[in-house]
């Protein structure tokens, strides 16, 4: 959404710049109208410049009528410059997005900036883990077909709430960088277990899928494509054979 004041002030100076244009072009045809008139006597040119005269004017007025009312009205607040910068970078994320490679880089730079945040912690070698299942993961998803449907789903919720735990279990432990304090000590001793076996299961999921992939790509004999190459092996091997014995001359036979 764009900022309101300065759309206001846009429109305002829109309206003066009209404003202005239609009063020079009003004072224009009226003065040739005044000093055309008297020589030719009024005729049918001179009724259309003395309407198009007319017309000018009007708009002109209406123009500075409009300008005078938004004039009066009281400009929209200033936004406040977190709104204006979260705005922007909303704005640049939506303009990047748009691009082929858009969302692949927008992705990057958040695990990066992720991973800084967390780097020095607990956490860090646990996100990193869950990092690179849940890259592996999305290169598998577009063949989790059907069946493993829901399992993606889950995933995708699981990612999402095992990164949060991730954040948490890096602020208790910034927290007691400060101040140890026992209930919180075993606070983030519970937040880290349940970290790392919320990763654990998240790669033992990863596993699963890629067996299910690979069982399910696996043909029961041999593959299709290595079938369709042999035959057409053979058939080349046969015009080669059938192309050989048509160049090969034939010996005469000899009479007695």
């Amino acid at each position: 959404m764009a900022d309101e004041r300065a759309r206001h002030f846009r429109r305002l100076r829109r309206l003066r710049r009209s404003a202005r244009r239609w009063s020079v072009l009003a004072g224009g045809l009226t003065g040739v109208t005044a000093v055309l008139t008297p020589y030719a006597g009024i005729g049918l040119p001179d009724a259309i410049w003395a309407g198009a005269a007319g017309s000018a004017i009007a708009v002109a007025a209406w123009r500075w009528v409009d300008l005078r009312a938004l004039a009066a009205t009281p400009a929209p607040p200033a936004l406040d410059p977190s709104v204006a910068a979260a705005r922007s970078r909303a704005r640049l994320v939506a303009a990047v997005e748009r691009l082929p490679v858009g969302s692949g880089v927008l992705g990057e730079i958040r695990r990066f900036r992720s991973r800084l945040e967390l780097r020095g912690t607990t956490a860090a070698q646990a996100w990193a883990r869950l990092d690179r299942a849940a890259l592996t993961l999305q290169g598998l998803s577009g063949r989790l077909t059907g069946l493993a449907e829901p399992a993606v789903r889950e995933a995708a919720e699981a990612d999402r709430s095992l990164r949060d735990l991730a954040a948490r279990v890096a602020g208790v432990e910034r927290a007691l960088r400060i101040a140890s304090h026992p209930p919180l000590v075993e606070v983030h001793g519970t937040l880290t277990a349940q970290l790392e076996g919320g990763v654990a299961a998240y790669e033992r999921l990863v596993v699963a899928a890629a067996g299910y992939v690979a069982e399910d790509a696996r043909p029961s004999t041999e593959h299709p494509a290595a079938a369709r190459l042999t035959e057409a092996t053979d058939l080349l091997h046969g015009v080669a054979s059938a192309l050989a014995e048509l160049r090969t001359p034939t010996t005469p036979t000899a009479r007695g």
